[in-house]
């Protein structure tokens, strides 16, 4: 199976067709014909009828039902000489719907177990071509139907997934039922006896290209005596005998081209072939381990014929056969392709080489093997940008998967290989690999933009994508009636959506309206084109216009249907994480509260905490903490049970991953801003995980969690179970040693509500559930305490500038302390009157340790340009604050440190009291 990589961003920042809309012809087309109406039917038959080549069969049949003039033209004999049933699941009753249109059918290509049971159905005797993919589950049963029902077979190849549950008895079905067979390619046999060769040789005299690829056992000495076959290829079969193999098939009359690729073959067999078969042209063995670390292999020039391993350079070894039609090399297959001197000979070798070459291309890119990267970088990117040029459509479907699976390193981290995403883009690709996705073709439209998203995760790609009108072609297939063809398409725009600059350029083309689409049509039965579209839509949601777009285009709708109804783990993490995107901008829209009011998208939310996958538990849970900052959303998360699962989360995340530990105490820290979470916090006994991530080696931890926890202790209750359950030591650590500033000052924040005087009067009381059994001693945790908050304060305390201030009443010197003590990010937090009313009591608390740290705290949530600062400087003013600040910056008594950041907040207070008439 091809690789896909997923691109994942907001935690740090891991196929139908509709036609590519093109907003600048649809303006046009508009313009033009906004004053009169278009009669379809009047169309010539010609065109109708080329329209009509260039549909899907699913809709040929739609449109053939709009009218009878179109009806007829629909069945047209020529529309319906090949027929692919890969874009859309075919079952028995579509396939017999189609039977009367198939009389004439040449060409079949299909997908599955339950389509080739279908094409018995179709009653298409004359069928010359079969191609089959995703064949493991085909039987021998329905293999052996199927040739039975046509005996005109030419061609039949089923691959290149490995067709496990086929075996020899279905190869000799196909010999005895199939006379006229030209073609055999099959893939994944565990076994090719020798009856069923002998089969094959004695009934289908015609049968001239064999292909038993990624087999367990062949016999080699029946496949010898095949004297018809021209073209053979046992590429990644094992268990082959080359003794046996360089003494028989060098004897084979008319063997022209041999392929070993991914075979244990050795240079002695090689050599043996090259010298002794008369009509062997070319031997492919790429990718042969033995050959490769042969030291004494000796490449040596054999006329007339060609050896293509890692040693040569391909595409001048090609070149050879090419002498007449070319000279430098570098692009044979198109110099082939555009010559006007026809040799049959020729084309069948070029077309065969094609076939082979692009095969194997896409199985090393699979495996994903070490030490290849130079072939990658020389000439492997080149090769597969010369098969995407091919005339044959399965040629051009490898390559472009071969593309987007060899520049992936890892897929579990959405990592690629910069340097070949970039030989790419050098050779380019980018343009190939669009002018492939606009074409009517679904599976060249499918494959090409698999290989443009993966490639988009590199930067400079991404780039090359957007200014080659990438995002517009993405967003046309992103609407394709194939989900194969959108799944890709969104997950192009998954990928794309990552870079700051094409959020935009995505929505203007419609990606976002492409995308909520997508959910609604595919929300059932399309995990990978839901998680792709949830992904992206979670990408465009970080970004404040584009979230409205989201939001209008019904975006919260989908995102919640899919958290409350979708069971993979991959579409609920996506989900989930756009909805905490969505909800992060409540300042700028109101997408957050529309998020909590969109029915049972909070119930969802708090289940998925439960979710055994860690991702979607990480983004539920960021989720819920965005929504938390609503105040209708946070109750409403509380009585739909978010209280209890949160603390159940934060307790068995201890071994988790960071990003998992931030937002479970995230979430409680958003939830506990409400008086009545903070007491159910405590009593379900949040206290205690809280505490063990404020431990965690993790900065934003630390900032969670002491948010968490300096909001817990503004109730006497949960202060005294925090000092109960060791939480002190936990605080005192945070406060002293933490990285991130603002995990130091809400440690000491938290420290300074435990020891304010509250809890003691509540400790006399003696109401604590715990304080029977615990037995805690307050006066060493208080000393412990304002011991660190001191230290804590007087990092901000530069002597010399504070000395400097208060010898001057300059506005200049009380500027300068506050440019030292500010704390950029405390801008951002938001408290109530009751928290400004008790730091505002603290002003006057006996100790001066509490003293300078209230006033410390309130410079922050005053200075001009916070967030919220016009907010405290008015529940400041309303408590009449200034009074107590200017006691406070007069008090003999009072630590310097107190009365110059007394004076600060005075001075703020007057800033934002003349601000609004300014």
């Amino acid at each position: 199976m091809s690789r896909r990589v997923r691109r994942k961003v907001a935690r740090k920042g891991k196929e139908k067709v509709v036609l590519p809309c093109y907003p600048e012809i649809e303006e046009e087309v508009s313009g033009s014909v906004q004053n009169w109406i278009v009669d379809w039917t009047s169309l010539p038959d010609d065109t109708v009828i080329q329209l009509f080549s260039c549909l899907n069969y699913r809709d040929r049949a739609s449109l053939s039902s709009t009218c009878k003039t179109w009806r007829v033209l629909g069945s047209s004999p020529c529309l319906w000489t090949s027929l692919d049933l890969r874009a859309h699941k075919c079952n028995d009753a579509m396939a017999a719907s189609l039977a009367a249109r198939c009389v004439n059918l040449q060409k079949l290509r299909f997908r599955g177990a339950e389509s080739a049971d279908a094409i018995l159905h179709l009653q298409a005797r004359n069928l010359r071509e079969i191609s089959g993919d995703y064949c493991r589950k085909i039987t021998d049963a329905t293999l052996s139907v199927i040739v039975a029902r046509h005996e005109a077979l030419e061609s039949l190849q089923l691959g290149p997934d490995f067709c496990e549950r086929i075996s020899s008895d279905a190869i000799k079905a196909i010999a005895i039922c199939c006379p006229k067979l030209k073609k055999l390619r099959l893939s994944g046999i565990r076994d090719v006896h020798a009856d069923a060769i002998i089969a094959l040789t004695k009934h289908c005299q015609n049968l001239t290209d064999i292909g038993f690829i990624d087999c367990l056992n062949i016999d080699e000495m029946a496949l010898g005596n095949v004297l018809s076959v021209r073209f053979l290829s046992v590429a990644g079969t094992s268990n082959m005998k080359w003794g046996v193999v360089s003494h028989l098939w060098h004897k084979l009359p008319n063997l022209t081209g041999l392929d070993v690729s991914r075979t244990d073959i050795g240079s002695a067999a090689v050599s043996r072939l090259l010298s002794s078969s008369q009509s062997l042209k070319v031997l492919c063995a790429l990718n042969c381990p033995v050959l490769e670390e042969d030291t004494n292999f000796a490449r040596r020039k054999y006329k007339n014929k060609l050896l293509l391993d890692p040693f040569s350079e391909i595409m001048k070894e090609i070149a050879f056969l090419l002498v007449d039609i070319t000279k430098k090399g570098k692009n044979v297959f198109l110099d082939w392709r555009n010559s006007k001197n026809k040799d049959k000979n020729l084309d069948d070798i070029m077309t065969w080489i094609e076939w082979i070459l692009s095969h194997t291309l896409l199985r090393i890119a699979e495996s994903n093997q070490q030490g290849l990267n130079d072939f990658w970088l020389e000439q492997g990117a080149s090769l597969l940008l010369n098969l995407m040029q091919s005339s044959q459509e399965d040629v051009q479907e490898r390559a472009a998967t071969g593309l987007a699976t060899f520049v992936v390193i890892d897929d579990e981290n959405a990592s690629i290989h910069c340097g070949r995403a970039e030989a790419v883009m050098q050779d380019g690709g980018i343009r190939l690999l669009l002018n492939l996705a606009k074409s009517w073709r679904e599976g060249l439209q499918s494959e090409a933009a698999k290989a443009i998203a993966n490639l988009s995760v590199n930067a400079n790609v991404a780039k090359a994508v957007a200014e080659e009108g990438g995002i517009n072609i993405l967003a046309g297939l992103a609407r394709s009636m194939n989900r194969l063809v959108a799944e890709e398409a969104a997950g192009g725009l998954w990928n794309l959506s990552v870079g700051e600059e094409h959020k935009g350029a995505i929505a203007e083309a419609g990606g976002v309206k492409a995308l909520v689409d997508l959910i609604f049509k595919w929300s059932s039965g399309g995990d990978g084109v839901l998680e792709r579209a949830a992904g992206a839509l979670a990408n465009l949601a970080a970004d404040d216009k584009c979230s409205t777009e989201v939001a209008v285009a019904g975006g919260v709708q989908a995102l919640v249907m899919l958290a409350r109804n979708c069971k993979f783990e991959g579409v609920q993490e996506q989900a989930a994480r756009a909805l905490a995107n969505l909800a992060a901008h409540g300042d700028s829209n109101s997408n957050n509260a529309a998020v909590g009011q969109e029915a049972g998208a909070l119930e969802a939310l708090v289940q998925l905490t439960q979710s055994p996958h860690e991702g979607v538990r990480q983004e539920a849970a960021g989720a819920l903490w965005n929504l938390s900052f609503d105040d209708r959303n946070r109750e409403a998360i509380a009585a739909a049970g978010g209280v209890e699962a949160l603390v159940a989360l934060a307790q068995g995340c201890s071994n988790a991953s960071p990003g998992l530990q931030e937002r479970a105490a995230g979430a409680l820290w958003g939830l506990s801003v409400s008086e009545a979470n903070s007491v159910a916090i405590g009593r379900e006994g949040g206290v205690v995980p809280l505490i063990a991530l404020a431990r965690s080696e993790a900065a934003d931890v630390h900032e969670t969690a002491a948010g968490a926890l300096w909001n817990l202790a503004f109730n006497p209750g949960n202060a005294l179970r925090i000092v109960e359950e060791g939480g002190v030591p936990a605080l005192v650590n945070l406060c002293s040693s933490s990285v991130s500033k603002m995990a130091r000052f809400m440690a000491a924040l938290a420290l300074a509500y435990m020891f304010d005087g509250r809890m003691d009067e509540f400790a006399l009381i003696g109401t604590s559930s715990e304080s029977i059994s615990k037995s805690v001693s307050l006066d060493g945790s208080r000393r412990m305490a304002l011991k660190h908050i001191e230290a804590f304060v007087l990092t901000f305390s530069d002597q010399q500038t504070f000395s400097a201030a208060a010898a001057s009443s300059a506005p200049a010197a009380l500027a300068q302390v506050t440019e030292g003590a500010r704390i950029q990010e405390a801008g951002h937090l938001r408290c109530s009157g009751a928290e400004i009313g008790r730091f505002v009591t603290m002003l006057r608390n006996p100790s001066s340790v509490l003293k300078a740290c209230a006033a410390f705290a309130l410079l922050q949530f005053t200075i001009p340009g916070g967030r919220h600062a016009m907010h405290h400087a008015s529940l400041m003013q309303n408590a009449g604050a200034a009074r107590v600040l200017r006691a406070a910056a007069a008090a003999a008594t009072a630590p310097l440190e107190a009365k110059i950041f007394a004076r600060i907040v005075l001075r703020n207070l007057e800033h934002h009291h003349i601000e609004p008439s300014l």
